[in-house]
């Protein structure tokens, strides 16, 4: 094995240092979380803390509001950093909202954390008996075409499950996510202590009409003692099965907005605003959307309407995904930069999204009030301004055709900040130097081996990365953006296609390239997105269909009588 050159030593030295350096500094953090923000009261509630810290919680500031059981604690290193994560079993002394007081770990502080602790339920869950049964149920008894529902499924067991496995089948008509974790918690039901699993999805249906949604199954084993497992009570095997459920789901209604939303609720607001404007300068403008019984895959995109005289930069979406209350929330922040080209009062005209209440059954618009400013400057010197700011501000395509992406502005909508960029500059640097010396030395090596007879060989084939598999096509086509949608059609032709129109040149089914025309639609010329999901959904089911290609084999000789020109 060849040695290391020394120079190249020390700068990989100097990177890995540098690198380590930055992993323990992005590291050392101390973040508290719960696995639900809203409990009943007798149920408990699951606080885990992740740190550095070599020290456990302290747990004595939560006796006063809550009863703490079941602790429990895991260690790991990650790139040489030990992370801890403990968690611990909370069960409020009384209802109402609740603080998670701040804790000691070590020399750090969690984060105060909110839990809202509701009265008990009366209704007890179905089929209430036994060692193990399972509860299932939507939201929305009777939701709408296309409408997000959370449907949960729980488990529970009077004996701590040592294994098993829970399975909810997929209903035909609907598509069927699992979203987030499972939640493990304690509830008392008639009397008894259950030991409860809650498992969410998202239900989405396809068409109108009855939906029959098979029922869960449970098959594992308790932790019972001696005697209950000789006498076979509250240990052992353990089964259950849950009774199968229908929603009644109902149509899109005649004057519904397009595109057809239905929502529990969606809020518009600004964020940030300017003071003033400045000819050939850019002042951002954040807007913001909250939208109640949708994720982040099936909103339209933000956008502002056209403004005079001005020019609009969007930022691709900040998206956050959630699920509250049995069903999915999701947050969306846009930045945008307004460029004026010439000097007096810049007009913002309201901005309008209209959506459908699935609770009263009627048509709901969220709106943005309509803004104002005087921009200030004249047009003589908005060309040095416009070249200040292509320099230093935003470079985003166009609001026009801007996409929906994963990525965004901060909280704020604020530039970061010149300390953050430092320490940044100075690891490309290195990375820079080490790349730099490291192609030096394989320039002279391969020069080395051509002396030697040993030239690197100039027509060995590209190495091509695997097709994405239709899995990952259905997950994006469930979860994802058009962006991505777009990029894993791409990178599923043999050989990768360069956009979405190569795709569709490939394709040998009429209804995948209607589907992919309505995706280009919908992505870029503000056409239906859930109309748009609904037909790739269709048309990809079983994959992308490909025109049949035959392939002519290269003569590996040259032929033996060559034709003359001319002839």
């Amino acid at each position: 094995m060849n040695a290391i050159p020394r120079p190249n030593r020390f700068c990989l030295l100097g990177i890995g240092l540098l690198m380590s350096m930055l992993a323990s500094i992005a590291g050392a953090q101390t973040r508290a979380w719960l696995d639900r923000d809203r409990i009943a009261a007798g149920e408990t509630v699951t606080l885990n803390i992740e740190t550095d810290q070599s020290a456990t919680p302290d747990y004595t500031p939560l006796q006063a509001l809550f009863v703490v059981s079941g602790n429990s604690s895991r260690r790991s290193y990650v790139n040489g950093v030990r992370s801890s994560l403990f968690a611990v079993a909370l069960r409020p002394r009384r209802e109402g909202v609740l603080t998670v007081p701040v804790l000691a770990v070590g020399s750090a502080r969690t984060q105060p954390l909110a839990l809202v602790v509701a009265p008990a339920s009366a209704q007890q869950p179905a089929q209430a008996s036994g060692d193990v049964f399972i509860q299932s149920e939507a939201d929305d008894n009777d939701p709408y075409v296309q409408q997000a529902v959370g449907w949960v499924v729980r488990l529970y067991s009077l004996a701590p499950l040592v294994s098993g496995v829970l399975d909810q089948p997929n209903p035909e008509g609907a598509s069927m996510q699992r979203v987030g974790d499972d939640a493990q918690y304690t509830r008392v039901v008639n009397g008894e202590r259950y030991n409860v699993v809650e498992r969410r999805y998202q239900l989405i249906p396809e068409r109108s009409g009855a939906l029959s949604i098979p029922g869960a199954s449970f098959e594992g084993r308790g932790a019972g003692g001696f005697f209950d497992d000789l006498f076979g009570d509250r240990g052992g095997e353990l089964r259950a099965n849950a009774a199968p459920r229908t929603l009644q789901v109902r149509a899109i209604p005649a004057n519904a907005p397009q595109p057809w939303l239905p929502l529990h609720d969606l809020q518009l607001r600004y964020v940030t605003t300017p003071q003033q404007l400045q000819v050939g300068a850019d002042a951002t403008v954040t807007i913001e959307a909250i939208a109640d019984g949708v994720t982040s895959a099936q909103m339209p995109e933000l956008q502002l309407p056209p403004i005079d005289g001005v020019q609009v930069f969007a930022d691709p979406v900040k998206a956050d995904d959630s699920f509250v209350n049995g069903r999915p929330r999701a947050r969306l922040q846009r930045r945008f930069a307004l460029v004026p080209s010439r000097a007096g009062t810049v007009r913002l005209p309201e901005t309008r999204l209209g959506w459908w209440d699935v609770r009263s059954g009627a048509a709901r618009w969220a709106t943005l009030a309509e803004q104002s400013w005087l921009a200030t400057g004249s047009a003589a010197n908005a060309t040095s301004g416009a070249t200040a700011s292509s320099a230093t501000g935003p470079t985003a395509a166009p609001v026009g055709v801007a996409g929906i992406g994963s990525d965004g502005v901060d909280a704020e909508g604020a530039l970061p900040s010149r300390n953050f960029w430092a320490p940044l500059a100075v690891l490309f640097a290195l990375l820079w130097l080490g790349t730099l010396v490291w192609a030096l030395q394989r320039r002279a090596a391969a020069s080395t081996s051509g002396r030697r007879g040993l030239p690197p060989r100039a027509d060995a084939p590209p190495v091509m990365p695997p097709a994405p598999g239709l899995a990952a096509l259905r997950q994006v086509l469930d979860s994802g953006d058009f962006g991505e949608v777009a990029d894993v059609l791409c990178a599923m032709a043999r050989p990768p296609a360069t956009d979405v129109d190569d795709v569709s040149a490939r394709l040998d089914d009429p209804a995948q390239r209607a589907a992919l025309d309505a995706l280009q639609r919908a992505r870029w010329a503000g056409g239906d997105g859930v109309d748009a999901r609904r037909q790739l959904r269709a048309a990809f089911a079983s994959g992308p269909r490909w025109h049949p290609t035959v392939r002519v084999a290269a003569e590996p000789l040259a032929p033996l009588y060559p034709q003359r020109q001319g002839r």
